[in-house]
């Protein structure tokens, strides 16, 4: 090679790493320099080698590849560095939000101080004004107690009296009518329920009168049924009668016994509105539906309230359903928990998801009929639906609380925690997963303020106890008793040998979060709809809901959930081993 061919090669190479290596002087690295600089080592190493080349150039070549590689891991760790950064700095605000609401509670307690020494500096004479006044308001007060207290006793007497009499049943009606009149008073305010981004935030299940201003006779069947829940057991000396009890004796710590009990529902009053939710496009479950809302309206005098949809299809059917009520928009669904005694559903899973999903608060009993594929949570059987109804509407009947979970995501500009979107109620999961990305999905999880793991696989599914026959057992969760509380954590396809999935407490509140240096945004569904685009930075918390779904069970929980595992999986179904065959020897 001639001299001045290899000054200037080696210019080349000299002028490509001082450029190269000015960028990182400047804090800034340039992925088109590092390109081409790769490109260029590249074009000398596949150069045919002459005779007598120079050692000192294949050792300044692969200088340049080294310096190539340490631009690229730079760029790598600037990204790092800003993802990290901006973590930081949404930590610092989140901490100066909590310093400006505590400053905010310490001027609060000043301004209490203030009080309390205004009234110290105050004069004797104000203070004996000040007694002067509330004087006579507490000699009043416990003289309307006293009243109240001797009402309350002649009301009991007269009460012990009628039970002797005999006359028991008519003064049970007469004092429930004089309670459901007070009830209706007190709860005035309460009556139009607290809604915030169309989420229910007062009492479950509890007893709601009609509207006031409405006249007596519409009050009067419109009202809605009122009942009660009670724990019960198998009898007294049954083997499922027990108590949580723990002892300390003699600095030893026992668990007596634990507890095992059903959850009956009883009717206190009857009911009077049946509301009936049906699968579309079905023509054995349109059949059906005729034949049920005729029985309820004719033999058992309920109003019946269906679907729009529904209420057209019977009213084709025949034009003697016009007794049959319905909404007319979406806003009347977010009170139909004040007007509805009982849900039928008449489908599969399904059909209960979607009427779960239609109460955004609290949720009436469900009669699932089951008319669908599997039926994990429709125990009843559509052939013998009078039978079934009229022991629903007689009562007591055993239940099971299934727990659904709070679902509200949190966007990266948001300042705080409690700056949402709208919530969602899920009965089933929510699962987080990569959607139509090729990569990997990159999610941090978090068990109140605990770090749990960082998931890279195809996602994650948070699944209630009575989802877990479902997408959480396709990935490989555990089947769950419905009756247990609690949050099941599965991963989908992890990218490890060792990720198990876990069920976590009731009481917790999972974070799922969406890291900066995650190669793509995340979807997340909510039991498998209401599809939500998770960017770089996001999160998602999901804690237990207050407003658990109470399905009717045909015999108990426990044994509507065996026979569902039993029939709709076919579980642990294998032929019985052959009787004939080697056996061991008697010793």
């Amino acid at each position: 090679m001639s001299p001045s061919k290899l000054d200037s090669t080696d210019s080349f190479g000299h002028e490509e790493a001082s450029v190269s290596c000015s960028k990182p002087e400047n804090g800034c690295v340039d992925s088109l320099s590092i390109f081409h600089s790769e490109k260029a080592v590249e074009e000398l190493l596949q150069q045919t080698p002459v005779a007598g080349m120079d050692e000192h150039l294949i050792e300044f070549s692969e200088a340049l590849r080294t310096v190539a590689k340490a631009l690229r891991r730079a760029a790598e760790g600037k990204a790092s560095a800003q993802a990290e950064a901006a973590e930081w700095k949404r930590r610092y605000e989140l901490e100066r939000t909590r310093n400006i609401q505590m400053e905010q509670k310490v001027s609060g307690n000043n301004n209490c101080e203030m009080l309390r020494h205004w009234w110290i500096r105050s004069s004797l004479d104000n203070a004996m004004d000040m007694l002067r006044i509330m004087l006579p308001c507490l000699f009043f007060w416990e003289v309307g107690k006293e009243q109240n207290k001797r009402i309350a006793e002649a009301r009991m007497a007269e009460q012990f009296s009628a039970e002797k009499n005999g006359d028991l049943d008519c003064e049970r009606v007469k004092n429930s009518d004089n309670q459901s009149m007070l009830q209706n008073e007190s709860n005035e305010h309460s009556e139009t329920g607290c809604m915030k981004h169309g989420i229910w935030s007062h009492e479950v299940l509890r007893d709601r009168e009609s509207d006031s201003n409405s006249n007596a006779d519409r009050n009067k069947i419109m009202r809605k049924a009122s009942f009660k829940l009670s724990w019960w057991c198998n009898g007294e000396n049954g083997d499922q009668h027990k108590h949580d009890i723990v002892s300390f004796e003699r600095g030893n710590i026992t668990t007596a016994e634990r507890s095992s009990k059903q959850i009956s529902l009883k009717w206190e009053s009857d009911p009077q509105t049946v509301l009936i939710l049906t699968k579309p496009n079905s023509v054995s479950v349109r059949i059906l539906c005729v034949q049920m809302v005729r029985w309820l309206r004719e033999r058992k005098k309920l109003n019946v309230y269906v679907e729009p949809r529904v209420k057209v299809e019977l009213l084709a059917e025949s034009s003697n359903f016009s007794y049959v009520q319905t909404w007319k928009d979406d806003s009347e669904i977010s009170h139909l928990h004040m007007k509805v005694d009982l849900v039928i559903t008449l489908g599969g899973d399904g059909t209960v998801l979607w009427a779960a999903s239609m109460f955004k608060g609290p949720v009436p009993p469900i009669v699932p009929f089951s008319l669908g594929s599997l039926g994990f949570m429709t125990p009843f059987h559509s052939e013998h639906f009078k039978d079934c109804l009229d022991s629903v509407l007689r009562g007591p009947i055993s239940i099971t609380l299934r727990h659904r979970l709070l679902c509200r995501v949190v966007r990266d500009a948001a300042k705080n925690e409690y700056e949402t979107e709208e919530p969602f109620l899920v009965l089933n999961e929510v699962t987080i997963d990569r959607g139509i990305s090729s990569y990997l999905t990159n999610l941090e999880c978090y068990c109140d303020n605990s770090f749990v793991t960082c998931v890279q696989g195809d996602g994650l599914i948070l699944s209630t106890t009575s989802g877990s026959t479902a997408y959480s057992l396709a990935a490989g969760g555990s089947m769950v008793h419905p009756q247990v509380p609690g949050i099941l954590f599965t991963p989908i396809c992890p990218h490890s040998l060792s990720f198990r999935p876990l069920i976590l407490p009731e009481h917790v509140t999972v974070r799922i979060m969406v890291p900066f240096n995650s190669r793509s945004p995340a979807w997340a569904s909510f039991d498998g709809k209401d599809r939500k685009l998770l960017a770089a930075g996001d999160a998602l918390l999901c804690s237990m809901a207050p407003w658990p779904v109470p399905t009717a069970c045909q015999v108990d929980s426990t044994n509507d959930f065996l026979r569902s595992i039993h029939d709709g999986l076919h579980w642990n179904l294998r032929k019985t081993q052959s009787f004939d065959g080697p056996r061991d020897r008697d010793l």
